[in-house]
């Protein structure tokens, strides 16, 4: 949906970029077997990151081969279906249908005809996927709301704001456990992260919409205070990452979290962003 949550293409081991690939591949089958054609259209590394999140750490990787959704005649390695790639696929579904209902309410009724369009499509997946995640389903509804009334406000705050978004993303951690409070950590300051991130992104474009960096700082924002902030989450979702036990998805996780994140975060800031999040992961060039 955002895609800002990707690794560092040239610091990745071979074996660490080859079940990243494998995971996004997988994931993109999952959400075709489980939704049908239209929904690998859904597919975005934020929750490629999250399925690796939710394996188990004693899981081996394990590849098979499939058939690629773009390229039907070419077979890939992917991981095969799991509860992680299951879940990130449901959720993954839920909150875009939710996203494209949120943008409809914001672009009224012309400029919402392309999210009511897309909505109307996808509607039968959402409900189907809000069956099987009820409790994520009524936490992002809720939380959208409740963002879309700061948003009205015209809200100042910005801790306000990106905790409604933060808590959404919370939500997808498992219940319980002390794995279920490191992830439940961990994809809140996730969360809180790629809010201010996509604010920061979009402060140019929003000019006649809400922007919480631009309430709070004005339409020229203040990089050095945002920086701050988005500096903190990423520390707190590091110390989270160390205390959870990942397996063999460690290394590739801490990638992303250590190196992939914090590029993503300066390319935002100096307006190279945009040319890289229309790359492939797999290209040497990201």
């Amino acid at each position: 949906m955002f895609g800002y949550v990707r690794p560092c293409r040239p610091e990745l081991k071979c074996k660490d970029f080859d079940l990243y690939r494998a995971t996004y591949c997988g994931l993109c089958r999952c959400l075709r077997r489980r939704y049908g054609l239209i929904a690998p259209m859904l597919l975005n590394f934020d929750f490629t990151f999250l399925a690796l999140l939710l394996w188990e750490p004693e899981e081996a990787f394990s590849p098979c081969q499939g058939r690629c959704h773009g390229s039907p005649l070419r077979k890939v390695p992917m991981c095969p279906d799991s509860p992680a790639l299951e879940q990130a696929a449901d959720e993954s579904v839920v909150l875009a249908w939710w996203k494209l209902r949120d943008d409809l309410r914001d672009n009224g009724f012309w400029g919402g005809f392309p999210a009511r369009t897309l909505s109307w499509v996808l509607k039968p997946a959402y409900q189907k996927a809000a069956r099987r995640r009820p409790d994520f389903d009524r936490t992002v509804r809720c939380c959208l709301e409740e963002l879309s009334c700061l948003e009205r406000e015209n809200c100042p705050s910005l801790d306000r704001t990106a905790d409604a978004f933060a808590r959404l993303l919370q939500a997808a951690a498992p219940c319980g456990g002390e794995r279920g409070r490191v992830l439940s950590q961990l994809l809140y300051h996730l969360g809180r992260w790629i809010y201010l991130a996509d604010a920061r992104d979009d402060l140019k474009e929003d000019k006649l919409r809400y922007n919480p960096v631009a309430a709070r700082y004005g339409r020229s924002g203040n990089d050095e205070a945002l920086k701050l902030t988005m500096d903190n989450s990423l520390q707190l979702m590091g110390a989270a990452l160390q205390l959870g036990d990942f397996g063999c998805r460690g290394p590739l996780l801490e990638n992303i979290v250590y190196l992939g994140l914090p590029l993503v975060q300066r390319a935002v800031f100096d307006g190279s962003w945009s040319r890289i999040k229309k790359q492939k992961i797999w290209r040497n060039d990201t």
